[in-house]
This record gives C-alpha cells, sequence and structure tokens, in this order.
C-alpha cells in the first residue's frame, strides 16, 4: 500500500497555505489539501533557534507522482528552502485510495 503518500509542508502566512495547496490539487499533483493550525513549531534557522506559528499543508497524492509533487511545490513555495517531506501510507479505506488513485491520475493519463 505504499503507493500512496501524505506530503507535508508549511507556510508563514494561512494566505500563503490556501495558494499552495489551490495550485497543486488544481495541477492534479495531488487529490486534496488540509491546511492545519496554525500549528506551533519550534526550529533552528540560519544558526538560530526559533519558534513560531505556522499553517501546514498535508497532501494526499500518489507515490509515482511525488517527483512531480516536490518539484511544484519547491518552485511556488514563498520561502527558499521549505520542508517538503512524505511519508507512505500504509493503509486506507478502498474508497479513499482509489479516489487519490483517480483524482491524481486524470493529470498524468495513467
Amino acid at each position: 500500500m505504499a503507493d500512496f503518500l501524505h506530503v507535508s509542508t508549511a507556510t508563514e502566512t494561512r494566505e500563503q497555505a490556501v495558494e499552495l495547496a489551490r495550485s497543486v490539487v488544481t495541477s492534479r499533483l495531488a487529490a486534496g489539501a488540509q491546511i492545519v493550525g496554525p500549528v506551533v513549531s519550534a526550529f533552528w534557522h540560519e544558526g538560530e533557534f526559533g519558534t513560531g506559528e505556522e499553517p501546514q499543508l498535508l497532501l494526499k497524492s500518489r507515490a509515482d507522482g511525488y517527483a512531480a509533487l516536490e518539484a511544484h511545490l519547491l518552485e511556488h513555495h514563498p520561502w527558499k528552502n521549505p520542508e517538503v517531506s512524505a511519508v507512505p501510507l500504509v493503509a486506507g479505506s478502498e474508497t479513499y485510495l482509489r479516489w487519490i488513485t483517480t483524482t491524481v491520475a486524470q493529470a498524468s493519463g495513467k
């Protein structure tokens, strides 16, 4: 079942998150997106410790389309070095996984 992924990233503002989600979903690189938060983050950035609140995007996609999804996120993300990470879905309802398959597949013709 590792044919499916949840891909995440975060942005500085909710508006940026909504725009990034819109661009990914309308491009059919992900079947859907959820914007969570803001979440509280603690991190190292340019050698300094920081904390802040940021909206997190959770994208539903297929593993065979990850490279294109990552490239799109990196090209359209407002940050120079954003987090873009993916975790495999090890289980999911048949109808949910079929929805991801057919929605993302419409763009690639698969």
